[in-house]
């Protein structure tokens, strides 16, 4: 890794510009390397993450991984892939799970940190926080009409659901995802870490 980039990281997992507003203070949790090809746009780290400081350490990590057929190892090598939360701490709870992630964090470290990662060649948005924040005007009406028109998002974004728990209803609601948006996914992973 290169001094700079190192240095980036290092600031960026000293932030404490949300301090104030975390119940459990300021933990940012982030994977990422100049030569990550993959980059993983995901909401912000839940309760068990902030504990482990391991990004996607939980059930919807577990998913994740499947989806992508990709194995731990692959998945924690930063060379394939970054993992940038829109918020990189954990916001704390709210009345049906956990709160929206602090706004700070995004406009602050996310452009300084892929301006330096120059071997990227696509970017996950998992859920809706993070397709709010990069697709901006080309977001389609909501998630599910995001992700049926994937390819309208090609080859820089893919947008995904949040492969939560509790999002399970909503993929027994919409067997295309697994039937059809899935194996688009699988194969362009493959492609590009097969490189």
């Amino acid at each position: 890794m290169t001094n700079k980039f190192d240095n980036l990281l290092q600031e960026v997992r000293a932030c404490k510009v949300c301090e104030p507003f975390l119940p459990l203070g300021a933990n940012p949790i982030v994977q990422a390397h100049p030569e990550s090809k993959i980059v993983i746009v995901g909401q912000a780290p839940g309760l068990r993450v902030h504990q482990t400081g391991i990004p996607w350490d939980d059930a919807s990590g577990n998913e994740l991984r499947k989806w992508l057929n990709v194995t731990t190892e692959e998945f924690y090598n930063p060379k394939f892939f970054a993992l940038l939360p829109i918020g990189f701490c954990y916001p704390g709870k709210g009345k049906s799970g956990d709160l929206p992630p602090r706004k700070e964090c995004a406009p602050l470290w996310h452009h300084r940190l892929l301006d330096e990662m120059k071997e990227v060649e696509l970017i996950l948005l998992i859920g809706q926080y993070a397709q709010k924040y990069y697709l901006k005007d080309n977001n389609h009406k909501n998630i599910t009409e995001n992700i049926i028109h994937f390819k309208d998002y090609l080859p820089h974004y893919f947008p995904l659901p949040h492969p939560s728990p509790r999002n399970f209803i909503w993929m027994n609601k919409n067997p295309w995802f697994k039937e059809n948006i899935l194996p688009n996914l699988t194969t362009l992973v493959e492609n590009i870490l097969s490189k």
